[in-house]
């Protein structure tokens, strides 16, 4: 264990100890912690105690459910120091992204549920309103703390309520444009707000942009962080003399420094401060307690501290599933590839026959499969950072000089860019390809990254093709005909993998437009749209029925239905999306649209979000697997005819 757990760089940290790392330290005071008032009775000195525990506790509660463990361990000491010195739930903490709130969930009452983190029926990965009074807003998706924290101090001011409103924003974060629009807005308004930059140097990728260097010549400023630092420590504990202090800081950093960016929105900006150094945090923030109006607290922490193998690769330890802490995170090898990984794979091929080709992602290389084609290809490879809104555009501005831009981007993460896919891309008609990973039910992340609306925000918009692949090597010649198409468009395909299809490295363009008839039945036509397409085969089998795999969501193939609704009695729909206005309801626009008068049963998800939990068990759940589909359909086959 001493090659894995160990001292670390930073002063101030506390490491996870050997026992601790290895599950059998018995978290004596961890455990006499129920909720934030229970952490605020503690000693000063007790808190180096808990930072321990509480490292080890999220490493061991990880480690046995999966889920986010870098970010989570970088948090350990901000959490507590939050807690320790503000009077939550009373003063409103949100947490960017929220997926470093494994540790603030853990000290808001919910230690014994971690058991069952991301479960089917256990609590989320991230914040949720419904789930716990000290979740003050729901986040899952970048950017947005900033603009909820103003909003609640508005309100406090408007309300005349003497509370705090915190916003906790990683430095990835702060390469989207919201937080700068929140910011901008937050420097003329007179409220109380204080923004913590939990700057880690990356998000999920490693941080990309002008941003990211600018936080790290503040960070290098060796002599204005070191003397600020000093006359913190010696003045900031002593509240009569908090105003000198702050007039000796302004007139040191005028000697050394210009005035930071953050000052220039109207902020009070104090740091960069050490975030695993307790005795720097809950001082620092004890004083800005006190201060009236929108302060900025900069604080410097490490993804993964004080376990080696997360600190040495944070991303690998981003999200594993679970593993031994003792051994470490396993690399898959063999099986079947990803779809991911059939994307990643196509990407590069393409390059090397299409000169054109560039790739783009929003901080998301590792998830969108792009590491081998950003290591082949560095010229034509493009992370923008935390700005799906600026992907889209950009990508629209390669295709007006005739390059053949690739978006890699999560469905549910397009939504974010939903304006300009229609404004900057769509209306000008031009060739951008969407490869819109998670698409579908996504596991534990659930509903803020269910990629469940795609089809309908997407199918309505004209110039658009939308395409669903089957299977992996469909997929690969799917991405290859959107190459060749002279209009956008999508094709979306699920998280992880497969049935298991041949790839052929050949490539060549589908028919446009076409469904492919996979199974000739009677009495039951089964229309399947994407990764539905096995499940329907299979029930098809106890049926007897006619099974076409669509392919195309826009355009529809009007023959295939056509023949379909005039040979059957019964059109099932089957689809990994809404019911509502997804591909079930296009058949039934075309049907209508032909002139047919025919029964339809249309499954897919229900007009409801979808929790979070294991694929295989929520599509069950939905009646979206064989069993689901044969029954839905026995059922009404019994009630209509």
């Amino acid at each position: 264990m001493s090659s894995i757990i160990g001292a670390q760089d930073l002063p101030g940290d506390h490491a996870i100890d050997r026992e601790a790392a290895a599950g059998q330290v018995p978290y004596a005071l961890l455990n006499t912690i129920n909720d934030p008032a229970d952490l605020r009775r503690l000693e000063r000195t007790q808190l180096h105690q808990l930072a321990v525990e509480l490292r080890a506790f999220v490493l061991e509660s990880v480690s046995q459910t999966g889920g986010h463990l870098s970010s989570n361990l970088g948090t350990v000491e901000l959490t507590i120091a939050l807690h320790y010195v503000f009077n939550t739930p009373e003063d409103r903490i949100v947490w960017d992204v929220g997926h470093q709130t494994y540790p603030h969930k853990i000290l808001t009452g919910r230690r014994e549920a971690m058991a069952r983190l991301r479960m089917l029926g256990g609590i989320s990965g991230f914040p949720r309103r419904s789930e716990s009074i000290y979740d003050s807003f729901g986040t899952a998706h970048s950017s947005t703390s900033i603009s909820a924290a103003l909003g609640m101090a508005a309100a406090a001011k408007l309300k005349g309520e003497d509370r705090r409103a915190i916003a906790v924003i990683g430095d990835g974060a702060m390469s989207a444009g919201m937080p700068f629009e929140a910011m901008n807005n937050a420097g003329v308004m007179d409220v109380d707000l204080l923004v913590i930059l939990n700057d880690n140097d990356m998000s999920i990728s490693p941080a990309v942009g002008a941003m990211n260097r600018y936080l790290a010549r503040l960070i290098s400023g060796g002599f204005y962080a070191a003397a600020k630092k000093a006359s913190e420590r010696v003045l900031g504990g002593v509240p009569p003399l908090l105003e000198l202090a702050k007039k000796v800081r302004e007139h040191a950093k005028g000697l050394v420094s210009p005035s930071t960016l953050f000052e220039e929105f109207g902020f009070h900006y104090i740091g960069p401060i050490d975030g695993h150094d307790l005795d720097s945090l809950v001082p620092t923030l004890r004083n800005l307690k006190e201060l009236k109006g929108p302060q900025f607290l900069h604080v410097v922490t490490r993804k993964g501290q004080g376990y080696k193998l997360a600190e040495a690769d944070p991303v690998l330890y981003h999200g594993p599933g679970k593993f031994d802490p003792a051994e470490g995170v396993k690399k898959s090898v063999g099986g079947h590839p990803t779809y991911t990984q059939v994307f990643g794979d196509w990407l590069c091929d393409m390059a090397e026959i299409e000169p054109r080709l560039v790739g783009i992602t929003p901080a998301m290389r590792e998830g969108s499969g792009m590491v081998k084609f950003a290591s082949r290809y560095p010229d034509r490879y493009y992370d923008v950072g935390i700005a799906e809104q600026h992907a889209v555009t950009f990508a629209g501005g390669l295709a007006c000089e005739g390059m053949k831009p690739v978006l890699a981007i999560y469905s549910t993460f397009l939504q974010r860019g939903y304006d300009q896919l229609i404004h900057d891309v769509a209306i000008q008609k031009l060739p951008v390809v969407f490869a819109l990973d998670r698409a579908g039910i996504v596991g534990g992340d659930g509903a803020t990254h269910n990629g469940a609306f795609d089809l309908a925000f997407l199918r309505c918009v004209p110039n658009m093709v939308v395409m669903a692949p089957a299977d992996e090597n469909e997929c690969r010649q799917m991405l290859f005909t959107a190459c060749q198409l002279d209009t956008p468009c999508a094709v979306r395909y699920p998280r992880g993998g497969g049935p298991g299809a041949a790839i052929v490295k050949e490539m060549a363009a589908l028919p446009l437009g076409k469904a492919q008839l996979r199974r000739q039945g009677s009495k039951v036509a089964i229309l399947a749209f994407g990764s539905m397409l096995q499940p329907a085969l299979e029930a098809a089998e106890a049926l007897d029925a006619t099974v076409y795999n669509m392919r195309f969501v826009k355009p529809m193939d009007q023959d295939a239905v056509a023949e379909a609704a005039r040979t059957h009695q019964l059109l099932v729909t089957v689809e990994e999306h809404q019911v509502l206005g997804g591909a079930g309801a296009a058949v039934a626009e075309v049907a209508a649209e032909l002139g047919f008068s025919v029964r339809f049963l249309h499954l897919g998800i229900p007009d409801r979000f979808i929790d979070h939990g294991d694929p295989a068990l929520l599509l069950a759940a939905l009646g979206l697997d064989r069993k689901g589909i044969l029954q839905a359909i026995e059922a009404r086959l019994a009630t209509s005819f």
